[in-house]
């Protein structure tokens, strides 16, 4: 059995069977229903026993069993998979079915580390989560982050056009409620 996992910047997700992605139509097919205001975050294709991350633009994660989740159609709109503070928004989603990897996460100021996912609590959906990165004021906000392991790269790419290329081995491994390194060395007023 194969899902589209799915995760909104509002904190909701959702699961449906690949199986009812499978009539196209030139116009497209709804794939999940929106609130007003509200965007896809994410998506992954996974079999049933991923677990599933959620981060905020405030740096905090949620960690569940994509089973805490029950599939459900293209129409519907989903669950709560996070709760947010105001002004906070889900910014993205990561889908793993291991823990061999790390979680790189980078700050719109630019600075990052990586953390490996074991350090994460499996927690039921819905909740608040815990800290992945002090989103402080030399930090900002959190932007992004993704699955990496040593063989890994990364590119980061800054408002004023400059883009850096950096092994994943040269980010250092440090704990969930740290500020981290500088990743990319910014401009005034970029981001």
């Amino acid at each position: 059995n194969h899902y589209v996992f799915m995760a909104t910047s509002h904190g909701t997700v959702k699961k449906t069977p690949l199986a009812e992605f499978s009539r196209p139509r030139p116009c497209g097919i709804i794939a999940v229903g929106l609130d007003e205001g509200d965007y896809l975050v994410g998506a992954a294709l996974t079999d049933g026993k991923y677990d599933v991350m959620l981060l905020s633009s405030e740096g905090k994660a949620v960690r569940f069993e994509e089973s805490d989740v029950r599939p459900m159609g293209r129409q519907a709109t989903g669950v709560r998979g996070m709760k947010l503070g105001e002004g906070r928004r889900v910014v993205c989603m990561l889908a793993a079915n291991d823990e061999s990897k790390s979680v790189l996460t980078a700050t719109e100021y630019g600075f990052g580390k990586r953390t490996p996912i074991a350090e994460y609590p499996r927690h039921g959906r819905g909740g608040q989560g815990v800290i992945a990165i002090q989103t402080s004021e030399r930090n900002g906000s959190l932007v992004g982050a993704v699955l990496v392991d040593d063989n890994d790269e990364v590119m980061l790419i800054s408002t004023g056009g400059v883009l850096i290329r950096t092994a994943v081995s040269q980010i250092r491994e440090m704990g969930r409620s740290t500020q981290g390194v500088t990743l990319i060395a910014l401009g005034e007023g970029e981001k």
